[in-house]
C-alpha cells in the first residue's frame, strides 16, 4: 500500500513539474515578447524624440526671426502714432481757425451791416441839409 501511495505522490510530482515546466515556457515567451515590445517602443520613441528636438530647433529659429522682424516694425508703429499725433493737433487748429474765421464773417457782416447803415443815414443828412 505504501508502494501506491508513493507511486500517487510521483505521478503528482511529475504532473506538477509538468505543469510547472509549460507554465514557465509561457512567462518566458512572454517575458521576451514584452522585451521585443519595449525595444521597438524605445526605438519609436527616440525617433520622435529626435523629431521633436528638430521641430524644436526650427520653431526657435523661426521665433528669432519674428522677433528680428518685430523689432524692425516697431520704428514704424511709432512713426504712425506721431502721425496720428500730428493729423489730431492739425484738426484741432483747422477747427479753431474756422471758428475765428466764422467769427471774422460775423464780424464782417456786422461791420458791413454798420457801414451800410451809416452810408445810408450819411445820404440822408446831405438830402436834409440840402433842403
Amino acid at each position: 500500500m505504501i508502494e501506491i501511495a508513493v507511486l500517487i505522490i510521483a505521478i503528482a510530482f511529475a504532473v506538477l513539474v509538468v505543469y510547472l515546466v509549460l507554465t514557465l515556457r509561457k512567462v518566458t515567451e512572454a517575458v521576451e515578447e514584452t522585451k521585443s515590445s519595449i525595444q521597438v517602443l524605445t526605438s519609436d520613441v527616440n525617433v520622435t524624440l529626435h523629431q521633436t528636438n528638430e521641430i524644436l530647433a526650427k520653431a526657435n529659429v523661426l521665433v528669432e526671426d519674428v522677433n528680428g522682424k518685430v523689432s524692425t516694425i516697431d520704428p514704424l508703429f511709432v512713426a504712425i502714432a506721431d502721425l496720428s499725433e500730428s493729423v489730431s493737433d492739425l484738426n484741432y487748429h483747422a477747427r479753431n481757425l474756422g471758428q475765428k474765421a466764422g467769427s471774422a464773417t460775423v464780424n464782417a457782416t456786422k461791420a458791413g451791416s454798420a457801414f451800410a447803415i451809416g452810408k445810408a443815414a450819411s445820404k440822408l443828412f446831405r438830402k436834409r441839409g440840402e433842403v
